[in-house]
């Protein structure tokens, strides 16, 4: 699957430096020029890629200001549902897109934007030993996971059934950004999150791969929060996300293509 990435991030960067034949329309000069602040509420795995998605929307849009509140999915949705302030959703799976959707709170259609894979993560050096799934329920390995809520901890129990291994994790997390969190502080051996959280963490944690056959591809969707004051700027983000730049700066974080 690495090879997926690279190759993507290689045919990106090209389709971006010839100019591409996507939509590029909210980093080109406007009649209007954008204006206004907006809310984006983005799944935990989304942290790195979607601060530099929204330094360089900024700077091509001098008068806009994007704010970030980053968590599990579904601890967002429950935030949306409850009133706290969001032009934008991000959202780490479709079913929790779904449930905003069908709760009457997005307006338009939501659209993938990205795909992820999962990995295992491991203190630097790989102490335990790890090399697969299986390892996990070996004697004195302290597996961690996210809850079955949170899509990552739903794609890792799909990932372990896939594979046939049965381990009871030592806690759960609300985000994967936790199970990273207590990895680094080496409070578990092991967690499962996605290649993404491994990538951006750089040389505080390590990654064992997941066999494809026992991989699970997550996908990402983003729509506009129903109620928004600044739908034109909201709009006009996810159109970035979506277009040849942000899909370019995505895939240099380990994201695999919407498509």
């Amino acid at each position: 699957m690495r090879s997926r990435i690279t190759l993507f991030i290689v045919g990106a960067a090209f389709l971006a430096a010839c100019g591409g034949s996507g939509s590029n329309a909210s980093t080109s000069p406007s009649a209007t020029p954008l204006s206004g602040t907006i809310s984006v509420l983005a799944a935990a795995s989304l942290t790195a890629s979607f601060n530099a998605l929204g330094a360089s929307f900024q700077t091509a849009n001098p008068g806009v200001t994007v704010k970030f509140n980053y968590a599990g999915t579904p601890t967002l949705v429950t935030q949306i549902e409850q009133g706290a302030p969001a032009d934008v959703f991000a959202s780490a799976d479709t079913t929790n897109m779904d449930k905003l959707t069908a709760d009457g709170f997005t307006t338009g259609s939501s659209k993938v934007f990205a795909h992820n894979q999962l990995e295992i993560v491991v203190a630097p050096g790989n102490p335990k030993g790890i090399t697969g799934l299986y390892d996990l329920a070996k004697p004195g390995v302290i597996y961690i996971s996210e809850a079955a809520t949170v899509p990552a901890g739903k794609y890792s129990l799909q990932a372990l059934a896939s594979a046939n291994v049965k381990v009871t994790p030592k806690s759960l997390e609300t985000s994967v950004n936790a199970v990273i969190g207590k990895i680094e502080l080496g409070e578990a051996d092991a967690g499962i999150v996605y290649t993404t959280d491994v990538i951006a963490a750089g040389s505080k944690v390590q990654g064992v791969q997941i066999a494809a056959a026992n991989n699970v591809i997550a996908t990402y969707p983003i729509v506009a929060v129903k109620g928004t004051a600044s739908s034109v700027v909201a709009n006009a983000f996810i159109a970035y996300v979506l277009s040849n730049q942000g899909q370019s700066r995505l895939a240099t974080f380990g994201f695999l293509p919407a498509a």
